[in-house]
């Protein structure tokens, strides 16, 4: 099978135009009629997750972050993103990125199910066209109200997190959820705009944090990776089913930051 083939396939169901303006999915390093046999999934391209592709003879690699957001003048040695474009052509892999669009036709529902949220709204529309709506982040209830000490406890253990950051009274009554993956400061206006009693996301700074606490919203910060690794176990049962023929396998899980 083709490189141009299996992206054909994955852009049915989760199309680049679906993508922020500011995003670049797509294929980003490789030749499109390269034959590819072997698939490797990961989160980001690192050192460690290129390493492990070429370990694992991966003809294309797919990511959810792109290795590449904006221009580049050069491709040398002596600069890590480089280095790692450089690492891809020369063990001759492919390599695809699906991110924001990913994140609206994908992550956001994943999310969502992870919590177990009933009755959800997409958080933020981001594509309204011919009666069709999409967007980011996702608004449901919980099957019922329980404290924000207790649904941390169950945020850090469906996710499988080392650790979760809590802002808010714990021992305040949470039923409406609002979830987006990643950073979701961005999402705060949405966010007091649907009346969440809590926001499940990443990368919240302390300033933004307690504002939302004292306009009524507590915020679940449970990391970029830990809301967002998911993607990896998603897309490998997506690809089985996609494209049977190709063989898959994925990074193993890593959290970045440890507490100590």
């Amino acid at each position: 099978m083709k490189c141009k083939d299996v992206i054909r396939k994955i852009e049915e169901k989760y199309p680049v135009s679906f993508a922020e303006e500011w995003d670049n999915p797509g294929l980003l390093v490789g030749d499109p009629e390269k034959e590819v046999k072997r698939v490797f999934l990961a989160l980001d391209v690192t050192d460690e997750s290129l390493e492990a592709a070429v370990k694992a003879g991966a003809d294309m690699m797919i990511t959810h972050h792109p290795l590449i957001f904006s221009g580049i003048k050069k491709v040398t040695a002596d600069n890590f993103i480089s280095r790692r474009i450089i690492g891809l052509i020369e063990n001759g892999i492919s390599y695809y990125a699906m991110h924001t669009n990913f994140d609206v036709l994908g992550m956001a529902d994943l999310s969502a199910d992870y919590l177990e949220l009933k009755d959800r709204e997409i958080l933020e529309v981001t594509y309204d066209r011919e009666g069709r709506q999409e967007g980011l982040g996702r608004v449901g209830n919980l099957a019922e109200a329980q404290t924000l000490e207790a649904f941390g406890r169950f945020v850090k253990e469906k996710f499988q997190l080392p650790f979760v950051k809590v802002y808010g009274d714990l021992n305040k009554k949470v039923e409406r959820v609002a979830v987006c993956t990643g950073s979701g400061k961005s999402l705060m206006p949405s966010v007091l705009h649907s009346q969440a009693d809590v926001y499940v996301t990443a990368d919240m700074d302390y300033h933004s944090s307690i504002d939302a606490v004292s306009q009524g919203i507590c915020v679940i910060d449970a990391g970029h990776y830990g809301t967002e690794y998911i993607f990896m176990d998603y897309m490998e049962e997506e690809l089985g089913q996609m494209l049977p023929e190709l063989e898959v396998e994925k990074m193993r899980v890593q959290h970045p930051c440890k507490a100590i």
